[in-house]
C-alpha cells in the first residue's frame, strides 16, 4: 500500500492543530495550577477585559472565540458563579444579553496575562518578531477576523 503525500495545505492543518493542542495543554496547565481557569477561561476574559464597557453581547463573544452560543453559555456559567464575569440584559431588547467582567475577573485577567505572557514567550520568543506577525496575519485571514481587535 502506498501512502499519498499530502498537500501542502493539508500537512500545514494537521500542524497547527498539533501545536494549537500543545498551546492550550500548557496555557491550560500553568493558568490552572496558578490561577484556577482554563485557558479557555482566559480567552474569555480577555476578551471581556478589552471590549468597550468590558462586556460584550453573548453572541459577539461567540463569534471571537469561535463557539456557538450555547459553547459560549457553558464557559460563562462556571465564571459567573464564582463572581468573575456577571449577566447584564439590554434595557432595549430582552432577547439580547451582555456577559461583563467583574472587578475581581478584571483583576484575575491581568494577573493570568502576566503568566499567559510568560509562557508564550518562552515558547515562542525564539522566532523573530516579523516571522510572528506574518504567521498571525495570517492565522487572523484564516479565522476571518482581524487580530488586531481581537
Amino acid at each position: 500500500m502506498t501512502v499519498q503525500a499530502l498537500a501542502p495545505s493539508t500537512d500545514f492543518c494537521l500542524r497547527l492543530a498539533r501545536a494549537n493542542a500543545f498551546l492550550v495543554r500548557r496555557l491550560d496547565n500553568a493558568l490552572g495550577s496558578q490561577h484556577g481557569i482554563s485557558f479557555s477561561d482566559y480567552q474569555v476574559l480577555h476578551h471581556l477585559s478589552r471590549a468597550p464597557g468590558q462586556r460584550l453581547r453573548r453572541i459577539d463573544l461567540a463569534e471571537r472565540l469561535a463557539l456557538s452560543a450555547s459553547g459560549v453559555t457553558r464557559i460563562l456559567l462556571p465564571l459567573e458563579k464564582i463572581g468573575l464575569v456577571t449577566r447584564q440584559p439590554d434595557p432595549r431588547d430582552a432577547r439580547v444579553g451582555f456577559a461583563a467582567i467583574s472587578a475581581a475577573g478584571q483583576e484575575l485577567a491581568g494577573n493570568a496575562s502576566t503568566l499567559a505572557d510568560r509562557i508564550s514567550t518562552e515558547l515562542l520568543g525564539d522566532f523573530p518578531a516579523d516571522q510572528l506577525a506574518t504567521l498571525s496575519a495570517l492565522l487572523g485571514q484564516i479565522a476571518g477576523i482581524n487580530l488586531t481587535n481581537s
